[in-house]
């Protein structure tokens, strides 16, 4: 019997990280999981997020089942938040994924989440749990991937190759692009937070950003900068 091949994308938020499950969705050979802690995460900090009432429904607390039961296909693909990590939570399940780092500056996410949310605090970004979780695997002898969503939004083809090859899986053109719309894939917080995935046909290359960085995230920057640039500077390159 042959052993599914599982792969953890560690991300936070506004890092292109449903744009990189979908291009994995369009492998034939992988199946995609999308956030399946959201509902861990909501049920216990209280969060009001958007469709909190369907995400807290529509998804089962028997996690392991999913990330460690049987697959339909040889690979199996899992879209993570980072900050979806709260509590006591048993993350023995990565010692038997390949985890990757999905980072993107913070300067260019946290003004969004702001505008989503309405207040955006450490605990909301991830930056932080991502740098902690990548140590720790480091510190159990795992060899964590890390890839920059700037990177791979220049580039799509070499960053995705670059990808496959150290995940030990052959390159397929159909990660370059996709139909628009909505994917079985997609979690059912999709219609508030998907919308220009399920615009888009590939990956979008990047429009500068114009406004003024808000005053008031100075000082979150400043911590979320710091873990971004920990593992920026171990990123995959070209």
């Amino acid at each position: 019997m042959t052993l599914t091949q599982r792969i953890s994308l560690w991300s936070c938020p506004r890092t292109v990280s449903t744009a990189l499950m979908r291009s994995f969705a369009q492998r034939e050979d992988t199946f995609c999981v999308d956030e399946p802690f959201y509902a861990h995460y909501l049920a216990r900090t209280g969060k009001a997020h958007p469709m909190r009432e369907a995400v807290l429904a529509a998804q089962s607390s028997d996690w392991r089942s999913l990330l460690l039961g049987p697959c339909a296909k040889p690979v199996q693909f899992v879209k993570h938040m980072a900050h979806h990590l709260v509590g006591e939570m048993d993350l023995s399940f990565a010692a038997s994924t390949r985890n990757v780092f999905l980072l993107r500056p913070p300067r260019e996410t946290l003004p969004s989440m702001l505008r989503d949310l309405g207040e955006v605090r450490l605990g909301d970004v991830g930056y932080e749990r991502q740098r902690e979780l990548y140590h720790a695997l480091r510190r159990a002898g795992e060899d964590p991937i890390v890839i920059e969503s700037t990177d791979l939004l220049n580039d799509p083809e070499g960053s995705l190759r670059r990808l496959c090859a150290r995940l030990g899986l052959a390159f397929d053109r159909a990660m370059l692009s996709w139909p628009p719309g909505r994917h079985p894939s997609y979690g059912v917080w999709a219609p508030y937070w998907y919308g220009n995935v399920e615009k888009s046909a590939g990956f979008q290359a990047i429009t500068p950003k114009s406004e003024p960085f808000p005053e008031e995230l100075e000082p979150l920057l400043a911590v979320a900068e710091n873990c971004w640039l920990d593992l920026h500077a171990r990123r995959l390159r070209a």
